[in-house]
């Protein structure tokens, strides 16, 4: 799989007239070579030259890693105590990379790796290749659409197992230590991100992380968290009632509610981010609250938590077959509260399939 997936890369960088690619550890590093490092003070770069092996920059302990890769590496290693310019040097030498175009990771690489790079290869010039590997990526295979929804169903069942025992007069935190427990009970291999429990009028800031506040009957609580696993990552957001909701809070909940259905209908092979995110929109700023919605309407899901394609005003690009992302359109209205419904979706050959089956009406709890 690797294989062919660094064949597409090489096929789009020759495209780009770019002679090698650079990889740092991380979700691009596992995508194309299944190799797992974490950053840290020791630099560590993948290269893949257009034309011939590709080269593994690392520390001496790493490189056993590579022997349950797929992939044929040129190692080029260093120990501790020892410059790791050496390293780059070699495999910039051997890559030939003098006075050549070198396609980086503008969001990930990091001045070390950079300087590195640029000390290592004479005149290298260094060029963002993100949006050549978002292309591969946006298309997601079977096994990781299977993957998503696997990490999604785990996700839906801690849901469960925690919703119904939450009770007024418990903390944000304690419910949100609750879930994480929960979620790792379920398999989980680990968090997608802080869980974002968010009560009464704190559920207004669409990213407060949880706190001591004590929920009370009468408001909303806003759950969004997800996890990792099998590498992917799952988001979910439900907003329910402890104990009997107000008018106002149930008018909002059914405004987004529509405006999360009207999001969904609107995915489907050729339409844009734009389209989605103008459906969903419609419906909360026909009602009035068009203010009160202060964030596009999704983020496309994978390996990473946060990764194209965005359901957002100017994406124009179509949406295609194995685009995975969310859709979770939301209303915030400072000292109230607020409500936001967060689906993932896969485009599917006619439409788009939600991967989350999570009951969407207005559940009281407490």
């Amino acid at each position: 799989m690797t294989h062919q997936r660094i064949a597409k890369l090489l096929q789009l960088a020759m495209q780009s007239q770019l002679d090698a690619v650079a990889i740092m550890p991380g979700p691009n590093m596992q995508y194309f070579s299944g190799l797992h490092f974490h950053l840290s003070e020791r630099p560590t770069l993948a290269l893949f030259p257009v034309t011939g092996q590709p080269a593994l920059i690392c520390p001496a302990f790493e490189a056993t890693k590579t022997q349950r890769s797929a992939s044929a590496w040129q190692l080029f290693t260093y120990i501790d105590g020892q410059d790791p310019l050496e390293a780059f040097q070699a495999a910039s030498q051997a890559l030939q990379l003098d006075r050549k175009r070198v396609g980086v990771e503008a969001y990930k690489l990091r001045v070390l790796e950079l300087r590195l790079l640029e000390k290592a290869a004479q005149a290298v010039q260094c060029e963002a290749a993100d949006g050549l590997i978002a292309q591969l990526r946006m298309i997601k295979e079977a096994a990781e659409v299977a993957a998503l929804r696997r990490a999604i169903q785990v996700t839906e069942q801690a849901l469960d197992d925690v919703i119904d025992a939450v009770r007024s007069g418990m903390t944000e935190r304690q419910i949100a230590n609750t879930l994480t427990q929960a979620l790792l009970q379920r398999g989980a291999e680990g968090l997608a991100f802080e869980p974002l429990i968010q009560s009464g009028p704190n559920a207004a800031l669409p990213h407060a992380t949880a706190g001591e506040r004590v929920i009370q009957s009468g408001e909303v609580l806003l759950l969004d968290f997800g996890i990792i696993l099998d590498g992917y990552n799952s988001d979910i957001t439900r907003t329910f009632a402890i104990g009997q909701p107000t008018a106002e809070i149930k008018k909002i909940y059914g405004l987004v509610q529509q405006a999360n259905a009207a999001g969904r209908a609107a995915a489907r092979p050729g339409a844009t981010g734009q389209d989605v995110d103008r459906a969903a929109r419609k419906v909360i700023v026909d009602a009035g609250y068009g203010q009160y919605f202060t964030h596009r309407t999704g983020h496309g899901l994978g390996l990473e938590g946060h990764e194209p394609p965005y359901m957002v005003e100017g994406n124009l690009v179509p949406l295609a077959v194995g685009n995975t992302f969310t859709v979770e359109p939301g209303i915030y209205v400072p000292g109230l509260g607020g409500v936001r419904i967060e689906d993932d979706l896969v485009i599917t050959e006619d439409g788009a399939e939600s991967l989350t089956t999570y009951d969407r009406e207005l559940k009281v709890i407490g």
